[in-house]
């Protein structure tokens, strides 16, 4: 994501996956380094499996500085009116 570039087949998951995702695992959340959880050609088939069942998408997050370990992740996500999305930030803490 961090490339001045845009390319569509960066890492993402597919329908199937989310849809596996939402009904086999209690995840809250789901974070990725990309601007979209899912494919390129077809966002809205991963977006709502998981969306549906209220797991968090977080797109675009960069994790580059942060060493290995456990850590609480905070998303304070802006209070935008009638949006379904919203710019965050988001705070890691030992």
């Amino acid at each position: 994501m961090w490339k001045r570039e845009f390319t569509s087949d960066f890492t993402a998951l597919t329908k199937d996956g989310a849809e596996w995702i939402a009904q086999n695992t209690s995840l809250k959340l789901i974070g990725l380094d990309y601007l979209s959880v899912g494919v390129y050609n077809e966002p809205d088939a991963t977006h709502k499996p998981l969306l549906s069942k209220g797991v968090v998408l977080v797109e675009g997050l960069n994790l580059d500085n942060v060493q290995s370990g456990f850590y609480t992740l905070n998303c304070l996500p802006a209070a935008l009116i009638g949006s379904d999305g919203s710019p965050t930030r988001c705070i890691v803490t030992k």
